[in-house]
């Protein structure tokens, strides 16, 4: 039978119908869907010069009921899904258009269909017909009972022009058909839904970075409750121009969309969000995007605001892990070559410095990607080094500061940034680190002034000299006094610093041995606790004696050290029972007596003791003791910091220093350029 559509051929061909194969394609694949088919193929056969016959596409639809023939073909812009649904871009055939999509590339369409009757409950199939041709007419015929009691439609296309089988099997028309479809299959993943290829499945997962599913009850004034399934979706590439949430029904009927808050952003996030509850089910949209009402009350409608703001959160929260773990990696990455961040020497505290960098660069990234897009690389290095110039400094806080004025940062975001630029100052770190550092390159210098260039290094010249710049040798906090100085300075200058005296006061000593000079005199301001009293604090105090390198440590030169303890206990503004002294000898070797006095004081529980009496104490080192104490208290950073002895030996040589006098006059003066560096 012989049917004409409600209008003439010229205006089908006036009515925007696609010339583009591809979208053609989609329409009548979509068609299929439309009529609820849960799987969709498209058969055809190549030969060898890559000719089709002819292109046929199945579904496992509804069909076309014979009843329904005049609304469904017979009407052109008005079909019945126009009808059924005010908006939904998923249906597309919703204009009645899509069947005549075929005219981009056949001559020919036949749609061989079954459909369930109503009334009669049998299974019925009938042909319908068009020709591009003379398309305002259509013919049905072959009206039969089926031999398959199972409903669908086969739509035959032939007479093709203008596509090949490479036009069906290249990668730029299967990932048409993905971007395409994708997100509807992924909706309909649970239900099996699919769409083949001569039989196998369009693999759509491919083109997906990351899917996930929330549901969401949201409630109204009245306490109505109303449930949401949430699918986001984050695509491997820009799907369509622009990102949408999609409001679809219960029957997974698109009805709605709206732009999402990243429509502007420029880090390749790549996204949709598909909401789908009955609450959708009575929307209302006119053909303007965004004037959407629902159940007659405008977009303001409670329920819909309250789930705007949570898929807003949800997709913020994606973006933001996204950018954490991509976008941010790629920035990093490209400044990394490019040489946007400054130069980092290769060693431990450097590459922490440059990590910290890293780290407050990635959060801000986070916060507003945009700070670092577009920017010509010298505008990249001048924002990456002020960055860094802050972040070397007390002014470190100040990058929030800064930020908060340039773009709007959320309270969350604030207390990430503002921890991650609260923890201890790097500079602080570096301080640290460059101290031992330094005291490291100290105390090699030391060991070459007193064991390498032993015969020409003496006291008075060199090793005063040295260790007057260097007392945290024994000790952190403490003051230095005087360094070979008498003892009428020596008590001036401790009273100044222990009494905090506006000046030091002159001291006149009656006592003999009031001119005798000891090598270092250090004091501790901080009081240490007294193990004899529970209410009193002692006062901590150091007298140091530095023997030349070869002088051997013996009886003779801790009854030095002995008059000095004498001394101290003799004098009322010094012998105080509150006051703690500690008097040390050090050279380079001790002989069997200091040995022997170790085993008669190791009772006491304290290393390299001779002598105690009261609060007074007396021991004997040598260097190599000095020096093995300070490596084994700080060798966990020693070993981190990778410290290179061989690049002091280079440095000296290449400072022409060799084993002379004159060198060990060079030496003191590297110990005590080191030691200025430490403060």
């Amino acid at each position: 039978m012989e049917n004409k559509v409600g209008i003439n051929n010229n205006s089908v061909d006036s009515a925007g119908i696609t010339k583009e194969y591809k979208e053609a394609i989609a329409e009548l694949i979509w068609n299929g869907f439309d009529a609820k088919a849960t799987c969709v193929d498209l058969v055809f056969n190549a030969n060898e010069l890559d000719h089709i016959g002819d292109l046929v596409i199945t579904d496992n639809g509804t069909g076309i009921d014979l009843s329904t023939l005049g609304e469904t073909f017979g009407s052109f812009l008005d079909s019945l899904k126009r009808k059924s649904v005010q908006k939904t871009s998923s249906v597309r055939g919703k204009k009645g258009k899509g069947r005549f999509s075929f005219i981009a590339f056949a001559e020919t369409a036949v749609w061989q269909t079954v459909y369930k009757d109503q009334q009669s409950g049998q299974f019925l199939e009938y042909d319908i017909t068009i020709h591009a041709g003379n398309k305002h007419v259509y013919k049905n015929e072959n009206n039969r009972i089926s031999p398959v009691e199972e409903t669908g439609t086969s739509l035959r296309l032939s007479n093709l022009y203008g596509i090949t089988g490479y036009s069906l099997t290249n990668t730029e028309f299967m990932d048409y058909l993905k971007a395409e479809f994708g997100w509807f299959l992924l909706l309909n993943e649970q239900r099996h839904f699919s769409l083949s290829l001569n039989g196998v499945a369009i693999e759509f997962r491919d083109i997906i970075a990351e899917d996930e599913v929330f549901k969401s009850v949201v409630s109204d004034h009245g306490g109505n409750e109303f449930e949401f399934k949430i699918t986001y979706v984050r695509w491997k590439k820009k799907i369509g121009d622009k990102f949408y949430y999609y409001f679809l029904n219960e029957h997974k009927k698109e009805l709605y969309k709206e732009l999402t808050s990243f429509n502007h952003n420029a880090i390749n996030f790549y996204h949709s969000m598909y909401v789908e509850s009955s609450f959708f089910n009575e929307f209302i949209s006119s053909d303007k995007e965004g004037s959407g009402r629902l159940f007659g009350v405008n977009r303001n409608n409670l329920v819909f605001k309250r789930l705007l703001k949570e898929l807003r959160n949800i997709i913020n929260t994606k973006q933001k892990a996204f950018v954490r773990i991509n976008a941010a990696d790629e920035l990093i990455s490209k400044y990394e070559r490019s040489g946007v961040f400054p130069k980092f020497r290769n060693n431990k505290y450097e590459q922490e410095k440059k990590k910290d960098l890293v780290e407050v660069v990635r959060e801000i990234y986070c916060i507003q990607p945009k700070i670092f897009k577009g920017l010509s690389e010298t505008q990249e290095k001048t924002s990456v080094g002020f960055i860094n110039l802050l972040l070397d400094t007390d002014e470190r806080g100040h990058i929030l500061n800064i930020l908060d004025g340039i773009v709007q940062i959320t309270a969350e975001e604030r207390e990430n940034l503002s921890n991650l630029l609260k923890k201890t100052s790097f500079s602080h770190i570096l301080r640290t680190i460059n101290l031992i550092e330094s005291r490291a390159k100290t105390i090699e210098l030391l060991k070459t002034l007193v064991f390498n260039l032993k015969s020409f290094t003496n006291e008075r010249d060199h090793i005063q000299h040295a260790i007057a710049e260097n007392y945290w040798l024994f000790g952190e906090q403490f003051h230095l006094v005087t360094a070979n100085e008498a003892f009428e300075k020596v008590l001036s200058k401790y009273l100044y610093i222990i009494d905090n005296l506006p000046a030091p006061a002159k001291v006149k000593l009656q006592d003999a041995e009031k001119v005798r000079r000891p090598d270092l005199f250090i004091c501790r301001q901080r009081s240490v606790p007294d193990p004899s009293s529970h209410d009193d604090d002692l006062e901590e105090n150091i007298m140091v004696e530095l023997k030349r390198p070869d002088v051997v440590i013996g009886k003779s030169q801790l009854r030095q050290i002995e008059d000095y303890m004498d001394f101290v206990t003799r004098q009322p503004e010094f012998n105080a029972q509150t006051r703690k002294w500690k008097f040390f000898v050090i050279s380079n070797e001790t002989d069997t007596y200091i040995k022997k006095q170790y085993d008669e004081f190791r009772d006491k529980g304290k290393r390299f003791l001779v002598k105690s009496w009261g609060n007074l104490e007396i021991f004997a080192m040598t260097w190599d003791d000095v020096f093995r104490s300070f490596a084994v208290k700080h060798k966990y950073l020693l070993d981190k910091l990778d410290f290179d002895k061989r690049a002091i030996a280079a440095e000296l040589k290449a400072k022409g220093i060799d084993l002379n006098v004159e060198s060990s006059v060079a030496v003191t003066k590297e110990v005590r350029a080191a030691a200025a560096a430490n403060f």
